[in-house]
């Protein structure tokens, strides 16, 4: 994977969301991470999100950690708005907070395994490797255009640094 640290900006985001543990996620049966997506695609959520920056540029954000990654989280999936001042029934909103992070992006490979392989490897680094120590508030990862073809798909991995 290549990474760069870089200064993120505010971002406002619309979307759907569900609170998750990491052990629900190891099984395929309990992942509620699985059917948030499945919901997303299947409801047109996107065609719902009102004033959509980038369409089609979809975030999927980890946040509210309880602990570290190996406790319970909030996954958010949605876009980007201008704004949050109407929020259609059924979605919500999530700010992204300006900082610090360090960006992955991953080499062209099958969703959803190079997501998990990813994550693999970024859960095995230290603070050193990493470019800080993480800060457990949002990660996020983003699929745009690169990763239309689910069996080549390239995401970027943002990891929030203290």
């Amino acid at each position: 994977m290549d990474k760069i640290q870089l200064q993120c900006p505010e971002t406002k985001l619309m979307g759907i969301k569900v609170r998750t543990h990491y052990q629900n996620e190891l099984n395929p049966l309990t992942s509620k991470i699985a059917q948030t997506i499945q919901k997303y695609w299947q409801e047109n959520i996107s065609d719902q999100i009102v004033g959509r920056i980038n369409p089609g540029r979809m975030f999927a954000v980890y946040t509210e950690y309880e602990s570290d990654h190996t406790g319970g989280y909030t996954y958010f999936l949605g876009e980007e708005v201008s704004s949050v001042e109407s929020i259609p029934t059924g979605l919500s909103v999530l700010t992204l907070p300006e900082g610090n992070y360090t960006r992955f992006t991953t080499q062209a490979a099958p969703l959803p395994h190079v997501i998990m392989d990813a994550w693999y490897n970024i859960w095995q680094m230290t603070g050193e490797e990493m470019g800080g120590e993480r800060r457990f508030h949002s990660d996020f990862e983003i699929y745009d255009e690169r990763a239309q073809n689910p069996l080549a798909a390239v995401v970027d991995i943002y990891i929030g640094l203290q």
